[in-house]
């Protein structure tokens, strides 16, 4: 009983410990997993994905347009980090932008920064504002670290035991990671809850405005996208929140942007 008191106490100091608030909402949250394990997990299965999903050439103008977004957004993200003292979060990070040609409408952006579009999701891009949302939606998920926030849940809930301080080889945190991700199947298509998707609608809201893009695209690209998501919505809008309330939600948050500057 001793033993037992003493491992939950832990338990609870480690949580405790843990505790962070996420950029842009303040939100407090309990990551159990170390980031750094993360991002090496990461860049092995980043790897894997583009060897067997050999990303466009870096000369195709596709290519070159999302870089060129992403670079931009990804300045603006550690600018405002650097601002409020959160550079923490992108720490490890090393930003990673490609393109693969695949017809589904998906992009995804994995811990470190390793990021992917479908050729599938470009198509719809009538301007670089649109592409923008995505692009700071993404990126929101990883400076949020809701994967970490999901993979936590796991480990809180008992489905695995002894994750806490496991190495990058133990087989048991490949395979929760493999499944908060969606490697080996549907890369990317992390279940996140309807919180996250919110949360991370605003926070990449954030970023793309402090990059110099049009916020209010952001109501027309998912204007767009629920108009045409027909009887099986494209994989960026099956775990999200409904379409009319993601769309109140960003435009009710769009006149507060301004004091996210410096």
């Amino acid at each position: 009983m001793k033993i037992r008191y003493l491992v939950y106490v832990l338990a609870l100091a480690f949580i405790i410990q843990a505790c962070g608030k996420v950029p842009v909402t303040n939100r407090r949250q309990s990551n159990l997993m170390s980031e750094q394990t993360l991002i090496a997990m990461a860049d092995t299965a980043y790897n894997d994905f583009l060897m067997q999903n050999p990303p466009l050439p870096d000369s195709d103008e596709r290519v070159k347009r999302v870089r060129a977004v992403g670079e931009k957004v990804k300045k603006a993200a550690e600018d405002y980090l650097k601002r409020t003292d959160a550079m923490n979060r992108v720490e490890g990070f090393d930003w990673q932008f490609n393109v693969v040609d695949d017809p589904t409408i998906n992009a995804w952006c994995m811990p470190g920064g390793r990021v992917v579009f479908y050729t599938g999701i470009l198509d719809l891009f009538a301007t670089d504002d649109e592409l923008a949302v995505v692009m700071g939606h993404e990126v929101a998920h990883a400076i949020a670290r809701h994967g970490n926030e999901r993979m936590s849940k796991q480990i809180k809930t008992g489905i695995i035991g002894g994750i806490i301080g496991s190495t990058i080889g133990n087989e048991n945190t490949k395979a929760v990671f493999n499944q908060a991700y969606g490697v080996g199947s549907t890369l990317g298509i992390l279940a996140y809850s309807r919180k996250n998707e919110s949360e991370s609608d605003k926070i990449g809201l954030v970023f793309m405005y402090l990059a110099g893009y049009e916020p209010n695209a952001a109501v027309t690209f998912w204007e767009k996208m629920a108009a045409g998501a027909g009887e099986k919505p494209p994989v960026l809008l099956s775990t999200h929140p409904s379409d009319g309330q993601r769309i109140e939600d960003l435009k009710a948050f769009i006149p507060e942007l301004p004091k996210y500057k410096k």
